[in-house]
């Protein structure tokens, strides 16, 4: 899940946005090196959360048991109005496109496209928990292997191009900020394995160990995949490349790389959108149970077991954003915004730790400064995006703020026994 989760579209457009800002060869592989330990930290800190907290339903609950209920249920809010609903139904649109390369489409069939890999992924994970994990480990192993093949066969084939930093322009710090949060969009979603903690065998133990492999993993194929990239085409290329892959490709096989290329992507991107149906559900089943969403949504089918009605609304709500084409707004506005939240867990665990209660059988090292040193840096790059785009980023942290009194209206509803989703259940 973690692997599958995070390699979706982005490593295949990112590096170009990375690469405009930090136009340097050193600078590239710093920006992709700072992002990937950023997320090993954030990895780390919801590893050590997961060992206390190993209940369906990851950042919600971590948030709601370090600080309160509202800021856990903000959280809830925001993944379903726009970051997790709006990412499904974004990367959906990015591999109907791309299977459009192969299956010329219109706008209207490429929407209809994405609404059906939501809806057929959607059922997969309606089926069973088993289901849905084995096709995700399908994609995973596959996308990986496929990416381990483009990259030895750029670095074995490909035309070479030494670029000694001479060629290179000034780096910023405040480009190389931007840098950073264009990288750390490639590395989204690493936080998702922890929302089917509840249906994880020996959750204390997996879950850590997951995160951890697996943001390793993705952060070697990415540093691996840049190398290639800036192994077969000119730095400038690079920079102003729309599709720097699909140009690698082109450059190592001829016309038939983008083919190649279109259909790794392709490949990748539906794998990325099964990891992420999947864990999503799971929040919403965990905050229903709380009393904070309808309690219809806490529901675990009976045969199935798996949270069945959160998946229909997550699936019905992702679908309505790609046919109106509001997520590309939504995403646009409020992604950068998970970043926050990030800087609160960590800081969460810090307090956390004073409190008797609280006994996590995984613990992050070097604490308390590997969490408040995420946490600093966690503000300072949403600071630095705010500041590039402060009416999109002011409108978007309105929408999350929105669901404040929305929460303390809906408080004040009665609630019923809960019922938990529990693997041995």
């Amino acid at each position: 899940m973690v692997v599958g989760t995070i390699i979706g579209a982005s490593i295949f457009v990112q590096p170009s946005v990375v690469t405009g800002n930090v136009p340097s060869i050193v600078g590239i592989f710093a920006v992709w090196g700072v992002a990937g330990l950023l997320t090993l930290c954030g990895s780390l800190i919801a590893a050590e959360l997961a060992s206390a907290f190993p209940r369906t339903g990851g950042v919600y609950v971590f948030l709601k048991e370090a600080y309160s209920p509202a800021l856990g249920f903000l959280w809830g809010w925001a993944m379903f109005w726009t970051m997790h609903t709006g990412i499904i139904a974004a990367i959906a649109m990015v591999f109907a496109r791309y299977v459009a390369y192969f299956v010329p489409m219109g706008d209207v069939a490429q929407r209809a496209a994405a609404i059906g890999a939501i809806l057929l992924l959607s059922a997969i994970n309606y089926f069973g928990v088993r289901q849905g994990s084995a096709v995700q480990t399908t994609f995973t192993i596959g996308k990986v292997l496929a990416i381990t093949i483009v990259i030895a066969i750029g670095y074995a084939f490909g035309p070479r191009f030494p670029l000694p930093d001479t060629l290179a322009g000034a780096v910023s710090a405040r480009g190389f900020l931007l840098a950073v949060g264009a990288g750390l969009f490639a590395f989204g979603g690493w936080h998702m394995v922890t929302y089917a903690a509840g249906e994880t065998v020996d959750p204390r133990r997996t879950i850590p160990r997951a995160l951890a492999i697996g943001t390793i993993v993705v952060t070697a194929c990415y540093m691996l995949l840049n190398g290639a990239y800036l192994h077969v085409l000119p730095l400038r290329t690079v920079i102003t490349s729309a599709r720097v892959a699909a140009d690698a490709a082109d450059a190592v096989l001829g016309a038939g790389g983008a083919a190649v290329m279109s259909a790794l992507v392709t490949f990748s991107s539906f794998g990325a959108v099964s990891g992420i149906v999947l864990a999503g559900p799971r929040a919403y089943l965990s905050m229903a149970e709380d009393g904070l969403l309808f309690r219809w949504v806490r529901e675990v089918h009976p045969t199935f077991r798996t949270p069945h009605r959160a998946i229909v609304l997550q699936a019905v709500w992702a679908a309505v954003l790609i046919a109106t084409g509001s997520y590309r707004v939504l995403v646009a506005r409020v992604i950068y915004t998970e970043w926050i939240f990030f800087a609160l867990m960590a800081l969460g665990v810090v307090l956390l730790r004073r409190r008797s209660t609280y006994v996590p059988s995984y613990r992050v090292p070097l604490f308390p400064a590997l969490p408040l040193a995420f946490a600093a840096v966690a503000i300072v790059v949403v600071a630095n995006q705010i500041a590039e785009q402060p009416l999109e980023s002011a409108a978007g942290l309105l929408l999350v703020l929105a669901g404040w009194p929305v929460y303390h209206l809906w408080v004040r509803r009665p609630t019923a026994p809960s019922r938990v989703l529990d693997h041995g259940d």
